[in-house]
This record gives C-alpha cells, structure tokens and sequence, in this order.
C-alpha cells in the first residue's frame, strides 16, 4: 500500500498546483475576488475523472464546487475533504519570481497559494483522478469540497455551503483540510509532523469611542482619539491568563516525551502548580507549535479617526485581531467589557467558533498512520491552530474538523514563515509526498 500513487498522480499535483497558482484568485476582502475561473478549473478535473460536480454560487463568481465519491462501505460515515480556491495578496514587487507564475524552478513550484492551499487542491485532485483509472474507491463516502472565500468572512464558501446547502454533506461525520502534517525541523534533528485537532476562536473586533469634537487647540476632556487609544493599550498589552484545552494539553504531552520531559502527564497537567510556561520554554524551537494556543489574545491591527490636524473628531474605531480558545469565550467577552472601559464600544466585526477534536478517534490514528508510513524517522503530534479554518463553518453540520495536508519538507523550509509569506513555494518532492499520504489515508480511513 505505501506506494500506491502512480507515475500520473506524481506529474498531476504538480501540474495542478502550478495551474491553479496561475488563476490569479487573490481575495482582498469586501467581496473582491472572483473563484469562478479556479473553481471551473477544478470541476472539470473532477468531471474527467466520471465524477459529477455542482458549481454553486451566493454572489457571482464566487464559486464553489462540490462532488461525492462514492465508498465501497455503504454503511460507514462519510468524509469531508475540502480546500479553498482564494489566496491572499501579493506584491509581484517584493518576490524572487511573480507570485501567479506558478513556475517550477529547481525543483520547488513557486507562487501565492503554493502553501495556502493550492497544493492540497493538486493533492485532492490528483488521488481522485488515480482511483478513476486505477478503479480503486475509498471506504467511506469522500465529500469533495472546494470552496470560494475562506482568507475572509467564507460567507461566500464553506458559510453558504453550510448554510444553504447542507443536503450536500449528508452523512459526513469528520473533515480534513489544511494547515497539518507538514513537516516541523526543531533544528535537533528531530522531525515533527503537527496534526491539527482543534481551533481558536475567530474573534475580529471593532471598537468605537465616541467623544466631543472641537478645535485642537483646545482643552477637551472628552477626546474620542484618547479614549480609543487608552482602550487599545489596554487590549494590546492585556496578559490572558493560561487555559489548557485537550488538544493543548495533548500536544504538551506528546512534545515533552519528543525531549524527554518528565511531569507532562495528563495528572500533572491538570493540577494548579503545573507550570505551563516554563515547559514550553524547555521545548526549544518546537515551542512555536503550542505557545500561541496556551491563551487567547487580542492584537491591534487598524485605527481610523479624524480628518484634519487641528480638528478633535468626534468618534474614532480601532479594528482587534482577537482569538479564544474552546470554552473560554465567555472569559474573553467579559474581559473586553471591562478593557474597553466606559467610554468604548465594542462589538465583533467577524465571530466564529472554537474548535476541539479527539486526538484519539479512529481517523486520527488513520493519519498518524498515513504519515508514518512515509516517514518513519517523524513524529507525528497533535496541536491546536491559532488561526482558523473552513472547519468552523463545516461544523455547524456537526462535522469534526482536522488539519490534514501532508508535505514533507526540507530543513531550510520554513512552513510557518511562507504561510501568507513572500516567495511562497513548495517543493515538488513535497508534493509527491503529500499526495501518497493522503491517498492512503482517504483509502483507509
């Protein structure tokens, strides 16, 4: 089984990806950005390999595209796998080569998407299109999903999907899609595959404060510029206290026997003088998995006020990068009561939910297995994603949601750093790497 995929599989997700690299899908947010030519792309890939695929849009031209494959389990529940089609901006000027080249230079395929996620789209495709010829099926019903939106609001995507079209996901109890089993170089020598088995919270805000306006020259108490700011420092600069999710205290636990820490069992974890900080510390560069899910965080990111130097404005608004983690939402909404102060507004620009996953289901040990099989010398280990996923909207169908997207890596390849990054690019051993995992994963799963 190990090496199932086939000489075509290997060529094709290469191809795609470049392919899809050059449908140029940038989404800036408010609805600019058209999927529709990436999505035609992908469906009739999906249509030459006797599949029947619907295009479904909610605006024009944000389209998404969905198929099932049938299983040769009737009786087992289905997969979602899915993958977004939109990429964000890049400035072809800050780049080695332009980002929607999707040239293939040295062996590495180059350009926005190479990482987030047109490689997991090649890789999806590929598999399918290899069973077509190869009349192998996968045991559980596969629900292919590609879908428009995911780098903003998914209102357009796996949000309408959901919302709209939920006849579509009949039967599908679990999902994969990106950011997991990429390989992790600790610089130690050791490797480590991350599986993602839960979510932060998507928690964008906006403040408003409102004030007295009046000239800059004069004394003004109530300065709605001033309050805002005030509030701000007070977000930014706000230290969350530590809470331990499952998936987190998982990831500590499996990372602590990588090194050989003693005192991460799940005992020790759990009672009041367990230091977590002080265990990441010891973890070296694979710290960076953990550190940014032990807490939920709110970052500044964009302010507006005034219009003119000599003028107080009236009211000003500050835009909030917040995240939470599963079951601390209610410590997150109740803090920003309080941060904000009496003279500050604030309300969520985009809300979503906190996801957790079992790191001890039967399709997780699939994926462990998966990964192990083609690279033995790794470690497969759970973590939890800072950021967020189209697994949010997918689990209001009550669909599990895990990040799958295998690619073996080089050392001086730095997944996290290209991910929205400059010179984005994957290699293509990666990509033969990601599409034998994950073939053999959905065969078994």
């Amino acid at each position: 089984m190990a090496e199932q995929s086939d000489a075509t599989a290997l060529d094709e997700v290469v191809r795609f990806t470049s392919d899809l690299i050059r449908i140029d899908t940038t989404n800036r947010g408010g609805g600019d950005c058209r999927e529709r030519p990436a999505a035609e792309y992908a469906a009739a890939r999906l249509a030459e390999a006797g599949l029947e695929p619907v295009l479904l849009e909610r605006t024009p031209g944000r389209t998404n595209v969905v198929a099932r494959v049938e299983g040769s389990d009737p009786s087992a529940e289905a997969l979602l796998v899915h993958g977004h089609l939109d990429v964000v901006p890049a400035e072809a000027a800050d780049w080695t080569v332009h980002p929607f080249s999707g040239e293939i230079r040295d062996g590495v395929v180059w350009g926005r998407g190479a990482v987030d996620m047109k490689n997991m789209d090649a890789m999806i495709l590929a598999a399918v299109r290899q069973w077509a010829r190869t009349g192998e099926r996968p045991r559980r019903d596969l629900v292919i999903a590609f879908t428009a939106d995911e780098e903003a609001s998914a209102e357009d995507g796996s949000g309408f999907l959901a919302d709209q079209h939920p006849e579509l996901f009949e039967g599908c109890t679990e999902g994969v899609s990106e950011s997991g089993a990429f390989t992790f170089h600790d610089g130690l020598g050791n490797q480590l595959y991350p599986i993602g088995a839960g979510e932060r919270g998507t928690g964008w805000l906006k403040l408003t404060a409102r004030g007295r306006a009046g000239h800059g020259s004069k004394v003004n108490h109530e300065n709605a510029l001033m309050r805002l700011s005030e509030a701000v420092v007070r977000i930014g600069g706000h230290r969350w206290p530590l809470r331990l999710t499952p998936t987190v205290k998982a990831a500590l636990g499996e990372l602590a026997a990588v090194y050989g820490i003693e005192g991460a069992d799940p005992a020790a974890m759990d009672a009041a003088s367990f230091d977590a900080d002080a265990l990441v510390d010891r973890l070296g560069p694979a710290r960076s998995l953990v550190e940014p899910v032990l807490r939920n965080s709110t970052n500044p990111t964009m302010l507006d006020a005034g219009y003119k130097v000599n003028v107080i404005p009236g009211e000003a608004t500050a835009f909030i990068d917040g995240r939470f983690l599963a079951g601390a939402e209610e410590e997150f909404r109740s803090t920003l009561d309080e941060l904000t102060g009496p003279y500050v507004d604030w309300e969520f620009h985009h809300h979503e939910v906190a996801l957790q996953s079992p790191v001890d289901s039967p399709a997780f040990k699939q994926m462990r297995a998966a990964v192990e099989a083609f690279a033995p010398e790794g470690r497969v280990v759970p973590y939890c994603m800072s950021g967020g996923t189209d697994a949010k909207q997918f689990s209001r169908l009550g669909i599990t949601g895990y990040g799958f997207a295998p690619l073996k890596l080089p050392e001086q390849f730095d997944y996290q750093a290209l991910f929205h990054g400059v010179d984005e690019r994957v290699p293509v051993e990666a990509l033969h790497f990601g599409v034998r995992v994950l073939d053999r994963f959905l065969r078994t799963a």
